[in-house]
């Protein structure tokens, strides 16, 4: 609920900060004094829309924060934490700048947030019943909430929900597949080629990099013979040769040994360089024996890398990427349905359809009798209303094809007046007829609303007397459901409320403000009074408001 409230630089509010409390609390004062502008206040802070105008004369912003008790509203946490806004524990805090240029700025809990998520979390905080925009009661979603959860219907209509989700996640693949049957069927032929073409090749990538070393080796056999041919008759067959060379010079340097042992360290280098061209000669004749140049091996192994590569080449990819060619095949496959039966899966669809259906009208069935009994219990409280003769229905209008919330939309419809034909809630002219028909929807439906905090604005229009003070009990009995706040003219109204506020406005040095100020019991009697006297208060009408807060205690 709405715990406290922050004004500044609005419209003819200076600075004004307020606490609220749960219970219902009536907002009275002068004609213009300006009991309107909280609501406005709360409008904006809830992400209405703001213009200059609304910034008061001669100041740079306004600016209005709201503080809400969000801590049995889980569903507000789940959305705040969604989307990133969550703050302290149970607590939302709404913020909103409006510069007098026009610009405007929002915040949640400290956080920048859009006009749209303003609006998006205030329609769970807090709901506005009159001539004001913020009205949950006028949305198709909103009354069929309040029907289902009227006759505790939540759960059966999830269960609708899920239920038309698996069959439209059916119908939609079997629609799809059978509208592009031959396009499908085309694709499928294509990728099954494709996939059987592939694997087929037996491509690996390690035997691709074998493959690779090996024919380079064998491609250049005749180059690699001859390169060991040449090593071999220069180290060791050439009249010249290294070998021969190095051997005599090691036999002079180890005659010289014998005659200067300096020359001992040279020797065990020459007769080791010896050791080292000897090995070289022997490896490379070695070599000359193992290296193999089939040329039909070398053609198999040409055959075998054309074949890669021409694969490579009609998919687009390295060769190195084929297996992920592949991969990517079987992937779109499985997505087309690989082999599925068209039958089977009409099936299926046919299948869940009727399991859907079966839940739809049940929940219809349910919905029938609830609606009745809501209608009864609207059109009876209408009656109290200063609407004598009007009527309320909820009409459970018939949808074709049904969707995820059942066989049909709700719509709240009334007639404000007798003879006058039944319309829709949204299409009722009078703000004030609105403002008590609202208000007979939540005293009915007050164990189903989740909205916590309910503002009236024009309850009161065009009554007085007997129906000013149903009106004002029925705001005292929605009161211990929700924390209500109505702003009222009626003393009637004003002397049912838990607590009072009133609302004036004052000029000082040729600017005026507006305030507003928590009345004493003392001081709730003389407001009273003054709804009651007008101009003059008298000691009878100070009498009569003391006994009229008294029979409200």
């Amino acid at each position: 609920m709405l715990k406290y409230l922050s004004i500044r630089d609005f419209v003819i509010v200076e600075s004004l900060e307020l606490d609220f409390a749960a219970g219902f609390t009536a907002l009275t004062g002068e004609t213009g004094a300006g009991k309107s502008i909280l609501i406005d206040a709360l409008s904006l802070a809830l992400g209405e829309r703001g213009d200059a105008a609304m910034v008061r004369t001669g100041c740079e912003r306004a600016e209005i924060s709201a503080e809400f008790d969000i801590g049995k509203l889980p569903q507000v946490q789940a959305w705040l934490v969604e989307q990133g806004l969550e703050g302290d524990a149970g607590v939302c805090l709404m913020r909103r700048v409006l510069d007098a240029n026009g610009r405007s700025r929002g915040f949640i809990n400290g956080s920048t947030a859009t006009q749209q998520q303003m609006r998006a979390v205030g329609e769970f905080l807090l709901d506005i019943h009159g001539q004001h925009a913020h009205q949950s009661l006028l949305r198709a979603d909103a009354q069929r909430e309040i029907l289902d959860g009227h006759a505790s219907l939540n759960r059966d209509a999830s269960a609708v929900s899920m239920l038309f989700r698996d069959w439209q996640t059916l119908h939609n693949r079997r629609m799809q597949l059978e509208k592009n049957a031959a396009t499908v069927l085309a694709e499928r032929e294509l990728l099954v080629f494709q996939r059987r073409e592939l694997e087929n090749l037996k491509f690996s990538v390690v035997e691709w990099d074998e493959l690779q070393a090996e024919y380079a080796r064998l491609s250049h056999a005749a180059s690699l013979l001859e390169t060991a041919q040449f090593g071999v008759e220069v180290l060791s067959e050439a009249d010249t040769s290294c070998l021969a060379q190095l051997n005599a010079l090691t036999a002079r340097v180890r005659a010289g040994v014998e005659f200067d042992a300096g020359l001992k360290d040279t020797l065990t280098m020459l007769e080791s360089a010896q050791n080292d061209l000897q090995e070289a000669v022997y490896a490379l004749r070695h070599y000359q024996q193992d290296l193999d140049a089939d040329p039909q091996q070398l053609r198999e192994q040409e055959q075998r890398m054309a074949a890669i590569v021409e694969a490579s080449r009609k998919y687009r990819v390295s060769p190195e990427a084929l297996p992920q060619a592949l991969q990517g095949i079987v992937a779109r496959l499985d997505e087309l349905g690989g082999d599925a039966d068209i039958d089977e899966l009409a099936r299926q669809d046919k299948a869940a359809h009727e399991l859907y259906l079966a839940a739809a009208k049940k929940l219809s069935a349910a919905r029938k009798q609830a609606a009745d009994k809501l209608s009864q219990e609207i059109t009876l409280a209408m009656q109290t209303l200063a609407m004598q003769g009007g009527s309320f229905a909820v009409a459970l209008l018939p949808l074709a094809e049904g969707n995820a919330h059942g066989l049909e939309a709700i719509e709240f419809q009334v007639a404000a007046n007798p003879g006058a034909p039944l319309r829709g809630l949204a299409k009722v002219a009078s703000g004030g007829e609105l403002s008590r028909i609202s208000l007979a929807i939540q005293v009915a439906a007050s164990q189903a609303a989740t909205v916590p905090t309910l503002i009236f604005d024009e309850v009161d229009s065009g009554i007085g007397g007997r129906v000013a003070e149903i009106v004002g009990g029925l705001l005292r009995q929605l009161g211990k459901h929700y924390q209500v706040m109505c702003v009222t003219h009626l003393p009637q109204v004003a002397a049912m409320a838990d607590a009072q506020w009133q609302v004036s406005k004052a000029a000082a040095d040729g600017v005026t403000l507006s305030h507003i100020k928590v009345l004493k019991p003392a001081e709730r009697v003389e407001e009273i009074a003054r709804m009651l006297g007008g101009v003059k208060i008298t000691d009878t009408t100070l009498k009569h408001a003391a006994e009229m807060l008294g029979m409200s205690a």
